[in-house]
């Protein structure tokens, strides 16, 4: 196995007993490899708390799943959801909903999103006028996006991947460049959180050669092709292949603008130097993402979820450098702005795991953080 991994017994022998932790995903992936087991055997995912108050969002996915079940198969039989309201409530529905995704809300979100899909749908298959039905396949698409963050998120995967499918589909049938280049960007989140790390390198690739055309005259597609090339850039970093990387990075810093969040993607400057931060930590370079980390500025990252992300990252900045105290102020930080972001995500409760097992002097406030992790 270590031969296998690239590392030596002794490594091996240390993750084993919880001496060390493993603080990258391409490591858990190339893990997941050479012992011929999907990533999920050994993140544990999805994370289920006993207690319902830790539950993170997982009680919604069973309405979830059926919903965009649902929305995928053939108009038979009675039609679920109300198709009555007008295409404007319900956009204005969806947009609440995509603010919920932005602040990682995800017991909000399971109590509203498998409603709006069946109403989007059975609205959109009893829609008589093209207009109307294309602005509602709109609709779905921003839908999609939604649950397949949310079941990524939580660690439901396969719920991800029949999300992204509906996206797909329905992009195809509106031939919309922009929500098939979205659809795309989600595509490449399905890939990476699944670690086929080539496949959404590849995803991303082509999106991008796809959009090239529009890059500079349509601001929208630009942004989306940032997004694209920002997707790149983790691919390449889970892959170790800095130059490409760089490359990636500096292609999103060109097209992405300011500010602004384009089909939900946080495509604008301060994202783009989050991901500087999160690429440089992904390929073990901690010192140098502290210069990164300093680079961005958090208050104007405008979602609670890219600010969890954020402090997430550089708590795993820190403890790869030994910074333990650091790091769990970041963890800690990182939980006050949203908890199921944290307490779902496989490297911020192998952190934990790891702080615990490197703590000498029984710190209260990382007990509790354990507690309530479930960690322990």
């Amino acid at each position: 196995m270590a031969a296998a991994m690239g590392r030596s017994v002794s490594w091996v022998s240390q993750v084993e007993r919880g001496i060390i932790g493993v603080d990258r995903v391409s490591v858990l992936d190339r893990l997941a490899r050479v012992l011929q087991v999907e990533g999920v055997e050994l993140t544990g995912q999805p994370y289920r708390h006993e207690q319902p108050d830790l539950d993170s969002g997982h009680d919604a996915i069973p309405a979830l799943r059926l919903a965009v079940q649902h929305a995928r198969m053939p108009n038979i039989g009675t039609s679920r959801g109300d198709a009555t309201r007008t295409i404007g409530d319900l956009r204005i529905d969806v947009e609440h909903a995509e603010q919920l995704r932005q602040e990682a809300a995800f017991s909000a979100l399971g109590a509203v999103v498998p409603g709006l899909i069946e109403e989007a749908t059975a609205a959109r298959r009893q829609e008589s006028a093209d207009g109307g039905r294309d602005e509602l396949g709109l609709l779905l698409v921003r839908l999609g996006h939604i649950a397949r963050v949310t079941a990524d998120l939580t660690g439901h995967h396969d719920l991800a991947w029949t999300a992204c499918e509906l996206e797909i589909t329905t992009a195809r049938e509106l031939g919309s460049p922009a929500a098939l280049a979205a659809a795309t960007w989600d595509l490449c989140g399905v890939w990476l959180h699944s670690g086929a790390h080539a496949d959404a390198r590849d995803a991303a690739l082509s999106g991008i050669a796809t959009l090239d055309g529009y890059v500079g005259r349509d601001p929208e597609l630009t942004a989306l092709a940032a997004a694209l090339h920002l997707r790149a850039a983790v691919a390449y970093s889970r892959l170790w292949a800095e130059p490409d990387v760089n490359y990636h990075l500096a292609q999103a810093a060109a097209l992405a603008p300011a500010s602004g969040n384009t089909w939900q993607t946080q495509a604008n400057q301060p994202n783009v130097r989050l991901h500087a931060l999160e690429t440089a930590v992904e390929m073990g370079r901690p010192s140098d993402a502290r210069g990164f980390a300093n680079a961005v500025r958090v208050d104007q990252l405008p979602a609670r979820e890219r600010q969890t992300h954020y402090w997430t990252v550089c708590a795993r900045s820190a403890g790869m450098n030994g910074r333990l105290n650091d790091a769990l102020d970041a963890i800690l930080r990182a939980e006050r702005l949203a908890p199921a972001h944290v307490h779902n995500r496989p490297m911020a409760r192998d952190l934990v795991a790891d702080l615990l097992h490197r703590d000498r002097r029984g710190d209260q406030r990382l007990r509790a953080l354990a507690r309530r992790m479930a960690v322990v």
